[in-house]
């Protein structure tokens, strides 16, 4: 294995030279191979070593101590905002590390650093992160390594994870520490690392990373446990049944199937590598040795507060030595079982990356003025085919991705809402519960709008509403009870029905918008979507907005203007539907008025029933005789002989209540009020019959019979004008051609990778004993 066990001067022999060569040659394709993954980002499971802990549990210290030397900040707070990844391999060869820097715009380009230069770019990095709004960056700072003391590992270490306290004054950091979590959390998913889960506790049953870590790996199968700091908890225990449990903590304690059976135990010595006053050690080998020193004090502790020697098991899981054994050969086991597997992967993403590399050099091929125009009026019929789909009905499209429930529709359209600011139950509309799309959405939008405005009643009508409308004629000052009510009536109609207008319009807009994206998934999935011609569709998807918009525009001013027309001027033939029950009220309300009127002597209240039962007469013929009966007994005079009034008596009596009497009996108020609603009804009827009908003919027909010319029509003036800014040609060849250059190294570096592993699984096929297994 690596390490100063494995150095040359104690090899066996050419045997011992063979195993680690197979063993270099293997750590080699895995480190390419990680860094193909991350690169490309493809689905290789390439085996790492993932370190999570919280802040100052020692994380960055541990890796160092693995590593053998120093490079980054250690010490409280964040010093980790990427992940940090370092590909080491075991060198006997080098005395002082040899570190190689990925490139983080080119991760095929590595670059030899100074182990300064390295440490200045981490600081650097959190630096830029601190000062930005999301300061963690899932994006793995990579770094290569090859050291005489390196063992044959990837580790990642991770930002270390916050637990901040719950008061308000934290909700920075709470912020932070959610977004720690988060990143971390992402990188366990990688079921193909091995989780390093560090405690810095003595205390089992206080499960700190444990509880984070457990969420993705519940029964800790590809975790390894680490209890760091082991030199500060031993002078914590008073008694060697303490550190019996700590050592060996019972299977309750710890839940689960962890790597390894059981913890390991590590401390690292604190102080710098450096020159300075403050510094500790003066060189790495100091700190390699300070390590090795600790390890052994930490063992003589131990064995003094248990008044025992250590078994063999143990003392395997104590000190940094016997955790880097037990990664390297877990590591080394995980490799070699992979291989198999790693092969045919690297077969299927050759074969893709080679159909890839050959699309992408047909589409440079067809970059030229004929062909691109033959394509783009390819796609505008196969887009317009698709919209005329969706409105005729399709089930094509998924609902559950595309379609909406009434309820979705209310949030993402706008609702129906009358003045009250009350919504219709959305449970009462038919088919409420489906998610739809299409002709199906907009029917369902329409019906929707029929039920809200056909409930709608009138407003109520207050006597202060009925007083103010009368108000003075240009000629005289008397009293008008019919234009009052139209006044009323033509003012609550308009202040009503306009919101439901705006309302209809903005749904059946949504509605219209959301075929652009179905339509888009229907020509993808059968191939038929222009693929990197982004500039070229979002012109089509502007075009097509833009029509929508307008067109809605143009269908709702048509829908406002017959509003206008019937809230400013009313005609009476319009609201005749409903005459029969205004006919009814008003006669049963002039009976009872005029008998009312029989035990009234004042000559006002007289007056106003005479009005009453005048207008009951002219809407009903045979009401007249049972009126004049009425009028007669009241000139008859029952209460006194008086002589017969004259019929121009009773002509002045109701004159004077409806022309010089403005004060407004519950008689004038109930007449005003049943008129009212009869023009009220009458314009409500009228406004959901012809909004219905215009938005049906001026704004759905058009997308049938008006958009296609519309889109060919900008498609060829935009073809004539400028077809390389439709297209956007010079920056797609250049986008294409560098897609192709990438392609083309992805390529070969799997080919490569390829050829490697084969080798790989020949050698391990026939030479099992090789790697030391």
């Amino acid at each position: 294995m690596a390490g100063e066990e494995s150095s040359p001067e104690s090899a066996a022999g050419s045997k011992k030279m063979d195993d680690l060569e197979g063993q270099w040659r293997l750590y080699e394709a895995y480190n390419e191979l990680h860094g193909l993954a991350q690169e490309f980002d493809t689905p290789f499971d390439a085996p790492a070593v993932l370190v999570v802990g919280h802040q100052t549990d020692g994380k960055s210290a541990l890796v160092e101590a693995l590593m053998g030397f120093q490079f980054n900040h250690v010490g409280g707070g964040t010093k980790t905002r990427r992940p940090i990844t370092l590909h080491m391999k075991y060198n006997p060869e080098c005395d002082s590390p040899l570190c190689h820097l990925l490139s983080d715009s080119d991760p095929s380009v590595s670059h030899e650093k100074s182990l300064q230069e390295i440490q200045a770019y981490i600081e650097a990095e959190n630096m830029r992160l601190e000062k930005e709004t999301c300061q963690f960056s899932a994006k793995e700072i990579i770094i290569r390594i090859e050291y005489k003391y390196c063992p044959n590992l990837t580790i990642i270490d991770t930002p270390g994870l916050v637990a901040p306290a719950p008061s308000r004054k934290n909700r920075a950091l709470q912020a932070q520490a959610r977004a720690v979590e988060s990143l971390v959390r992402a990188k366990m998913q990688h079921r193909e690392f091995i989780i390093l889960c560090l405690e810095d506790c003595n205390d089992w049953s206080n499960a700190t990373t444990r509880r984070v870590v457990m969420q993705i790996d519940p029964e800790l199968s590809r975790t390894v446990v680490v209890a760091t700091k082991l030199d500060t908890k031993i002078p914590q225990f008073a008694r060697a049944s303490d550190v019996e449990v700590f050592l060996s903590p019972p299977a309750s304690t710890l839940d689960g199937f962890m790597l390894g059976d059981s913890p390991f135990f590590t401390s690292v010595p604190s102080g710098r590598v450096g020159f300075g006053p403050e510094s500790v050690f003066r060189s790495n080998d100091e700190f390699k040795q300070a390590i090795s020193s600790r390890e052994v004090e930490d063992l003589v502790a131990l064995e003094e507060k248990l008044g025992r020697a250590l078994s063999k098991h143990e003392r395997s899981r104590i000190g940094v030595s016997s955790l880097r054994l037990f990664l390297e050969e877990l590591l080394l086991k995980r490799y070699m079982d992979s291989v198999p597997s790693i092969i045919p992967l690297l077969e299927k993403e050759y074969r893709s990356s080679t159909r890839k590399l050959s699309e992408l050099d047909q589409q440079l091929s067809s970059l030229n003025e004929a062909k691109l125009k033959e394509k783009g009026r390819t796609f505008h019929d196969l887009f317009l085919t698709k919209l005329s789909l969706l409105l005729k009905g399709t089930v094509i499209a998924p609902p559950d991705k595309f379609g909406e429930t009434l309820q979705d529709e209310r949030v993402n359209g706008g609702a129906f809402i009358g003045s009250d600011g009350l919504q219709f139950p959305h449970k009462l509309i038919p088919n409420a519960g489906m998610r739809l799309y299409g002709g199906a959405q907009y029917h369902r939008a329409m019906a929707e709008f029929r039920f809200v405005v056909g409930g709608i009643k009138c407003p109520p009508i207050t006597r202060e509403e009925i007083v103010n409308a009368c108000g003075v004629e240009d000629i005289h000052d008397g009293t008008n009870y019919s234009r009052t009510a139209c006044v009323i009536a033509v003012a609550k109609a308009r202040d009503t029905f306009e919101p439901f207008l705006h309302q209809l319009g903005c749904r059946l807009l949504h509605i219209l918008k959301r075929l652009l994206p179905i339509a888009v998934y229907l020509l993808q999935k059968e191939g038929e979507y222009l693929s990197g011609h982004d500039v070229f569709l979002r012109r089509v998807a502007d075009a097509f907005n833009n029509f929508a918009e307008s067109t809605e525009k143009s269908c709702r001013e048509k829908c406002m203007e017959d509003l206008v027309s019937t809230t400013r001027y009313v005609t009476w033939s319009l609201h005749n539907k409903n005459r029969a029950g205004l006919r009814q009220f008003l006669d049963s309300f002039g009976g009872s008025e005029q008998s009312a009127i029989i035990g009234n002597s004042t000559s006002t209240g007289l007056s106003q029933d005479l009005s009453t039962a005048s207008v009951a007469s002219d809407n009903k013929q045979d009401v007249k005789p049972r009126t004049d009966v009425k009028l007669s007994h009241l000139a008859s005079g029952n209460d006194s002989n008086t002589s017969t009034q004259t019929t121009e008596t009773r002509l002045a009596d109701l004159l004077d209540s409806t022309l010089w009497n403005r004060r407004l009996a519950p008689s004038s108020e109930r007449i005003v009020y049943a008129l009212v609603q009869q023009i009220f009804h009458g314009i409500r009827e009228y406004f959901l019959a012809s909004t219905e009908l215009k938005f049906n003919c001026f704004l759905l027909m058009p997308v049938v019979d008006k958009l296609p010319a519309m889109l060919r029509e900008d498609l060829e003036s935009a073809f004539e004008d400028d077809l390389d800014n439709v297209f956007d040609i010079t920056n797609l060849r250049h986008s294409v051609g560098q897609q192709k250059r990438q392609t083309e190294i992805e390529l070969k570096r799997v080919q490569k990778l390829k050829e490697k592993f084969r080798y790989i699984h020949e050698q391990l096929n026939s030479q099992q004993p090789k790697f030391g297994q």
